[in-house]
């Protein structure tokens, strides 16, 4: 299936009217974790509602999986998996870095998907026949970069304590060999790899919604997206994404020990 641009781009119109009046406003943040903070937001709340009734009106036959609402008609085959805003933190922190993530997944396989940055006007999209940006300094499409050696690659996490146990000195010993580390910046980061200036992202933990939509960005772009044994990430898990196979290997080699 492809899906066609202007529709992504109508579903990132409807978020973005959501969210953009309520980024740096000062709003009401909800806690969704009892022993911990995971944060949500009337933005949340309120750009879910909008993607899912776009999504319904035009493919009324299709699933939805929502962060924040849930799910509908889940034995179809085609399945809309959404984050209305990837990095609440980042959102409720004014930081910039935040993304409104919705993908398509056919049987499983993320097929299709986009990573709206409103506030920057930046549009990342696969629409399965590959990977474009809309944004400052124009329309194009995405390419990874060709670095194949880890002592080449920059390295995203969104931070190291996300790796807990035995899992924090594979990680260690892979921000060790790679040029040069940073932190943060969510689904800004795997957004990167797709444009062309991060080699490496990793997390562990992450839920289907937050990294369905970005596999195909980066798939299409000439990238990699696993868990760290090699498997698929469309349904979450530890997730490594870097811009080359041979990028990859050395990365998933790193972080199994």
């Amino acid at each position: 299936m492809i899906v066609p641009a202007d529709f992504l781009r109508r579903i990132a119109a409807a978020a973005a009217a959501e969210t953009l009046p309520r980024f740096r406003s000062q709003g009401a943040v909800a806690n969704k974790l009892a022993a911990g903070f995971d944060p949500v937001t009337e933005a949340d709340r309120e750009a879910e509602h909008a993607i899912r009734a776009i999504i319904k009106a035009e493919y009324p036959d299709h699933g939805i999986l929502g962060e924040e609402h849930g799910a509908e008609n889940p034995s179809s085959s085609y399945q809309w998996i959404i984050d209305p805003i990837d990095g609440t933190r980042a959102f409720i922190s004014g930081i910039p870095v935040w993304g409104t993530l919705v993908g398509l997944t056919v049987d499983g396989e993320a097929l299709a998907g986009m990573m709206s940055q409103p506030f920057t006007g930046e549009l990342f999209y696969a629409t399965g026949t590959g990977s474009r940006y809309e944004g400052p300094g124009g329309e194009r499409a995405l390419a990874t970069r060709k670095t194949t050696a880890l002592a080449d690659a920059i390295l995203f996490t969104t931070t190291p304590a996300l790796f807990k146990g035995g899992m924090r000195g594979c990680y260690d010993r892979l921000e060790q060999a790679v040029r040069l580390s940073r932190y943060g910046t969510d689904c800004y980061a795997f957004a990167m790899v797709a444009a062309g200036q991060v080699d490496i992202v990793t997390d562990p933990g992450l839920q289907s919604y937050d990294i369905a939509a970005l596999i195909p960005i980066i798939e299409q772009a000439g990238g990699v997206v696993t868990t760290f044994d090699g498997g698929p990430a469309e349904d979450g898990g530890d997730i490594v994404a870097a811009a080359t196979p041979e990028l990859h290997e050395a990365a998933m080699a790193m972080l199994r020990g």
